[in-house]
């Protein structure tokens, strides 16, 4: 392949990364790309301060910056560059979703049952409503948690069927990007949030 044809397809898969997750299922021309020019890409991204993680076995990819501690070494603070991946500050409901998602993929792991976890959007409510706060009005509780559920799938952990809008798949790059703490206190980290939702009642 000539340098400017592997540049040309270089291009493709960055721009895909920088907008978000490349899941193998859904674009295997990219992901077969990135796996070919991964060393090219790497190198792109560098210069934006950016690194790459792969997955292979589960078949998604996505950028993360890595954050200079200017406190531990003051001389790296003229040379820290901008944030260009914007680290967000999950909401109280996302955050809880997220939480759920992974207790489900972690019992999935521990029954032996098949790597793909399909969820109803009924169940993903009830789930979700015992740790949500009590309101008088209850269509209002019901729209927050639809609205959550579809925050989610925007930010490529739960995806929609081709031909079933009411059931969804859990995408297992959650179990990359929630924090390993998570994982080893589910159910303490369920109980805080219960007690939240008892308290904000």
């Amino acid at each position: 392949m000539t340098k400017s044809l592997r540049h040309s397809k270089i291009s493709p898969v960055v721009i895909h990364l920088l907008k978000g997750i490349l899941f193998r299922d859904e674009q295997p021309a990219l992901w077969e790309s990135l796996l070919d020019l991964e060393n090219e890409v790497r190198d792109y991204i560098a210069v934006l301060g950016l690194d790459l993680q792969i997955d292979d076995s589960e078949g998604f990819a996505w950028l993360y910056q890595q954050a200079i501690s200017v406190d531990e070494n003051p001389t790296e603070k003229e040379k820290a560059l901008p944030r260009l991946m914007a680290r967000r500050q999950l909401s109280y409901p996302i955050s809880l979703l997220c939480v759920l998602l992974r207790k489900k993929l972690v019992e999935s792991d521990a029954t032996g049952d098949s790597p793909r976890v399909i969820v109803s959007r009924q169940e993903l409510q009830n789930s979700m409503r015992v740790f949500m706060p009590e309101k008088s009005n209850e269509a209002q509780t019901t729209e927050q948690i639809a609205t959550t559920i579809n925050k989610v799938i925007e930010l490529g952990f739960l995806r929609k069927l081709k031909t079933d809008d009411e059931n969804l798949e859990i995408q297992r790059i959650i179990i990359a990007l929630v924090d390993a703490d998570w994982t080893s206190a589910l159910n303490e980290k369920l109980t805080i949030y219960q007690n939240y939702a008892h308290n904000a009642a």
